[in-house]
């Protein structure tokens, strides 16, 4: 619900903050006192571009800030962390508009954000329907939607929706792999040389560095001998060897130990040493004993090396990049040797999906009908209520053939063979395209309900789909922009009470000049224009229960009120208590 509305130095509004209730809360003024002002403001934080004329004469800016509560939903969830917009508040959603004479930015949970985004939030959060825009019911992409709100089919909806992406997937495979055909057919043959001369050398990963390091070996085997010769004789075999001096070096240190034991700790490590410098002789002499002196193997490791070489530098440069050039050649070789057989592949998968996606299409199309029914004859009955007995309404389904659509007829013959080659476009959200028609008068035919009149008679049609749809319509906020316009007496009566049990579903604001509606708020605001220090602005303030009963009374009477409107208002107030 809208939990408050902050508006400050917007159009003649100086500074206001309004608290709404849950139910029904009814706003009325005189004509020119500034209620539509009030709704202006409440569009901006709906996203709706400003004119930057609505800043209040000598004020930087205008400000409008709604704080709804319960608005946790996973659309909305979704929407702010796509967005990178703090959801912690959650369920509490704060959207803020700040309007200059240099243009308006745009905020939610005090994050900046775009007024897509704002659109988006706020489309899950309030629906206004008045004289202008905000009116979701005439947009037919909201009729299939609440049909299927109304029919309680989110889950086969969802269905459908897996099975057509399914299908979506294999199609575009199957496209693509079509689209590559030629150049493959063009590519088989280079391909096929590129594997031979690849494969003829038969590269191995990790290949070139040990042969690089075998080369080192091999062409410096005459120094490695030499070296490792010279240092075993140094160690182990000169005439003063490194091995035989330690000897003596641990016998001195043995006789010192044995005078004063400090030596003794230096006696192991010289022993330590000793048996180093031993193991260190072995690995020469035994390393000198393997030394190979093969000339012909080092020709063949320089030739191997030259053979990887060129194909680095024919394919990417780097042994890892040959490699990886080989494996990707070779599925495209074998792709192109059997195109035939993956296309058919693809056809037989791809007839498989359709087929799954035509039986969820049609099961959807058929309950989607049978709520339709229900539907029609629910708002029929409401618009007589309402004070059009006269009505036609129509919810009607349309189907586009497309010869490459993704959805088969269902007419087929009692063999179960099918008898009918159509294939209908497979929308997003299932095979119909849905629209509600409408008629209010005797002998004319249902048109759509975008193109029916604007004012009273719309608004009723409005309040009527509101209130079959309620338990099932996602807005909770439902704001109505004088829905009242050219209706009186008891219709008057009939259009409130009807609002009235609305409210128990959705929390509504209404402008109104009716005192029947006006009767049954649970919340009433009055709108004035003042002038205070030759500037005039535009007040909005809370009434109690007798403020209410004299405004009502106004509303009967006009600016005179007497005793016999003020006595009418309380009774039409003590009635729509009655009722709860």
């Amino acid at each position: 619900m809208l939990q408050s509305l902050y508006v400050r130095d917007y159009a003649l509004i100086e500074e206001l903050e309004l608290e709404f209730e849950s139910g029904l809360n009814i706003i009325t003024g005189a004509t020119g006192a500034g209620k539509s002002i009030l709704i202006g403001a409440m569009s901006m934080i709906l996203g709706e571009r400003a004119n930057t004329d609505v800043v209040r004469e000598d004020a930087p800016k205008a400000v409008v800030e709604g704080i709804f509560n319960d608005a946790d939903t996973e659309r909305i969830r979704s929407v702010l962390e796509d967005n990178a917009i703090e959801t912690a508040p959650l369920p509490r959603v704060i959207l803020r508009r700040k309007i200059t004479e240099r243009g308006s930015r745009g905020f939610i949970n005090d994050t900046p954000a775009t007024l897509d985004v704002m659109r988006a939030v706020a489309a899950e959060l309030i629906d206004l329907h008045g004289q202008h825009e905000h009116q979701s019911l005439l947009r037919t992409e909201t009729h299939l939607r609440l049909l299927d709100s109304f029919g309680g089919l989110g889950g086969l909806v969802e269905n459908y929706q897996e099975k057509r992406a399914r299908v979506a997937e294999l199609v575009e495979e199957r496209e693509a792999l079509a689209d590559r055909e030629r150049e493959l057919r063009q590519q088989k043959e280079l391909y096929e040389f590129q594997i031979e001369e690849i494969d003829e050398v038969n590269p191995q990963p990790g290949e070139e560095e040990d042969l690089e390091a075998e080369r080192r070996v091999l062409e410096n085997a005459e120094q490695l001998y030499a070296s490792t010769q010279g240092l075993y004789e140094m160690l182990f075999e000169d005439e003063n060897a490194v091995h035989d001096q330690l000897v003596v070096a641990r016998n001195n240190l043995q006789d010192l130990a044995r005078i004063d034991d400090v030596f003794e700790e230096h006696v192991d490590e010289i022993e330590s040493a000793q048996i180093i410098v031993s193991e260190l002789a072995n690995f020469l002499q035994d390393y000198n004993a393997h030394i190979e002196f093969d000339p012909q193997r080092l020709e063949d490791i320089r030739e191997r090396i030259t053979e990887l070489e060129k194909l680095k530098r024919k394919y990417g440069g780097t042994l890892e990049a040959v490699l990886g050039h080989r494996e990707e050649i070779g599925e495209q070789y074998e792709l192109a040797q059997d195109f035939e057989g993956n296309l058919e592949r693809l056809d037989d998968e791809i007839e498989e999906a359709q087929a799954e996606l035509t039986d969820v299409a049609l099961r959807l199309s058929s309950k989607r009908k049978e709520v339709a029914e229900r539907i029609e004859d629910a708002i029929l009955d409401e618009l007589a209520t309402l004070g059009m007995p006269d009505s036609q309404f129509e919810v009607r389904f349309t189907r586009r053939e497309d010869d490459d659509g993704w959805i088969r007829a269902d007419r087929s013959s009692a063999e179960g063979v099918a008898e009918d080659d159509t294939r209908y476009r497979a929308y997003q959200k299932g095979v119909d395209q849905v629209e509600f028609y409408i008629s209010t008068n005797v002998g004319v035919s249902p048109m759509p309900l975008a193109e029916v009149a604007s004012g009273g008679e719309i608004s009723r049609i409005m309040l009527a789909l509101k209130t079959i749809l309620a338990k099932s319509e996602r807005l909770p906020i439902l704001v109505f922009d004088e829905i009242d316009v050219g209706i009186s007496g008891d219709m008057a009566r009939r259009v409130g009470e009807s609002m009235h049990n609305l409210a128990r579903y959705h929390q509504i604001i209404t402008i109104t000049h009716l005192p029947q509606i006006a009767a049954l708020g649970d919340c009433h605001f009055k709108v004035e224009k003042v002038v205070e220090n030759g500037t005039t602005k535009t007040q909005i303030r809370p009434l109690n229960e007798d403020e209410q009963a004299t405004q009502v009374a106004s509303l009967i009477s006009g600016e005179e009120i007497t005793d016999a409107a003020l006595e009418n208002a309380r009774q039409l107030m003590a009635a729509g208590e009655r009722e709860e």
